[in-house]
């Protein structure tokens, strides 16, 4: 499995797995692990604007905090908004 190295920006070094991707509205969020092994999962990378800053939240909703990307949780319906 090739992982792509990257920084945080606290100095912490994670690994992007570009093959693994949630589609979001704006561009994929790809799946970052914090080792080599991909056996930790980090978070998400957001394709739209090579950012690390994204949040998840208990719906399943990613969202990239710099550009606004987002990815609708996984059961959305008008009564969750």
């Amino acid at each position: 499995m090739a992982l792509e190295q990257t920084t945080t920006g606290d100095g912490e070094r994670v690994y992007v797995d570009r093959r693994r991707i949630e589609r979001g509205a704006e561009g994929p969020f790809h799946v970052v692990f914090d080792d080599e092994r991909a056996s930790s999962r980090w978070g998400f990378y957001c394709g739209s604007c090579d950012s690390l800053d994204t949040a998840m939240d208990t719906m399943g909703r990613i969202q990239c905090n710099d550009c606004g990307n987002v990815r609708k949780p996984d059961e959305w319906d008008a009564a969750h908004e």
